[in-house]
């Protein structure tokens, strides 16, 4: 009987286990279900309020048109131009907001995020004109004409191993030694609504439009610029434009699951990151559809824009343009408004990419 007894408590104590873990289980999967439910979305007021916060420091972009790709896309286009935002885009919008929105306390302890991109000049630039110091965490494989650029906006930068699990540790050593806020690229309610302005301003400048098209990455500007519009005019449609390579968000779309894409290889190097629980709410509550676009397309159109258009965009800023190309039905007789999201081009970079 002794022996059954132990053998019964040592059975009892790994089920015991299991039980604890599942119920450990349980109790986290409603927590974060509760979390999303209650998880405050950003509203059209609230894009309003960040667009007359930000005003004073950023530039209202003009918004361009084109009779030549009229005619070679067969639709009205009209092009917000983000490519002459200050730091080359959008990103300098929601950066701005974020920082303005800061109590003194928190401007006083300073700014951090990781990028290699846009949103770490864009924060670093943001930060110096308000005099917040900022704290910037670049992969050591970064272009060194953004390493450059931040270095010279003033930002405190602290160079890691080309791995997210290396970006955020360094934030986090950051944060706990300067007690620094993080201002997430696009995980942040604030520059979410500082994103929205860029399609505030393009409604503004034309409210005729059928279709307004955005590039979706990590989705702050999908997701600002879908509140906006559809805030403003619901029956305007609002379409993604993501590139074949980097798909995760028209999966997650359609799918209704949040699903992050796995090493993804694309020209599109602003679309690489995939949809936060934020980001993806918003889409799925706001965005008509998304859809995807060959490499080829991308690169097409990007020229096609250099040469009509002669402006500078970047692989990202094209797909709003390759969609239209692959998908004319959809688009044929329509007043489509294009936010171009940036320009920053690294020419060498991209040329060995083009050779290869």
């Amino acid at each position: 009987m002794k022996g059954c007894s132990k053998r019964a408590a040592f059975l009892f104590i790994p089920f015991t286990l299991f039980a604890l873990l599942c119920v450990t289980a349980v109790k986290f999967l409603l927590l974060k279900s509760e979390t999303s439910k209650n998880m405050k979305l950003p509203e059209l007021a609230d894009i309003r309020k960040a667009h007359e916060r930000i005003k004073p420091f950023i530039h209202r972009t003009p918004v361009l048109t084109s009779e030549q790709l009229n005619k070679i896309f067969g639709c009205e286009l009209f092009f917000k131009c983000e490519n002459f935002q200050k730091v080359g885009a959008f990103k300098f919008r929601g950066a701005t907001n974020a920082v303005l929105s800061l109590t003194d306390e928190e401007k006083r302890s300073g700014v951090v995020t990781h990028s290699s991109g846009n949103h770490a000049a864009a924060l670093a630039l943001a930060a110096r004109m308000n005099s917040v110091k900022a704290y910037i965490v670049m992969p050591e494989t970064a272009p060194a004409v953004k390493k450059n650029a931040v270095a010279g906006y003033g930002a405190d930068i602290t160079y890691c191993k080309p791995t997210l699990q290396a970006r955020e540790e360094s934030c986090r050593k950051i944060m706990d030694k300067e007690n620094a806020i993080l201002i997430h690229p696009y995980d942040n309610f604030n520059v979410i609504c500082g994103q929205g302005t860029a399609a505030l301003e393009l409604l503004e400048q034309r409210y005729d439009l059928d279709i307004v098209i955005a590039p979706v990455g990590g989705g702050g500007l999908m997701s600002g610029t879908s509140i906006a519009v559809k805030g403003l005019n619901i029956k305007i449609r609002v379409f993604g434009a993501e590139p074949q390579n980097a798909n995760d968000a028209y999966i997650s779309f359609t799918t209704g699951n949040l699903t992050p894409s796995v090493n993804p290889l694309t020209v599109a190097d602003g679309l690489l990151t995939s949809l936060s629980e934020l980001t993806f709410s918003i889409i799925g509550k706001n965005v008509d559809k998304i859809f995807t676009t060959r490499e080829e397309t991308i690169i097409e159109c990007m020229l096609l824009v250099w040469e009509r258009m002669k402006i500078i965009i970047e692989p990202s800023s094209a797909t709003v343009l390759a969609i239209i190309k692959e998908n004319p039905d959809v688009f044929r007789g329509k007043k489509a408004g294009l936010i171009i999201s940036g320009g920053n081009v690294d020419f060498r970079k991209l040329c060995s990419k083009l050779s290869s």
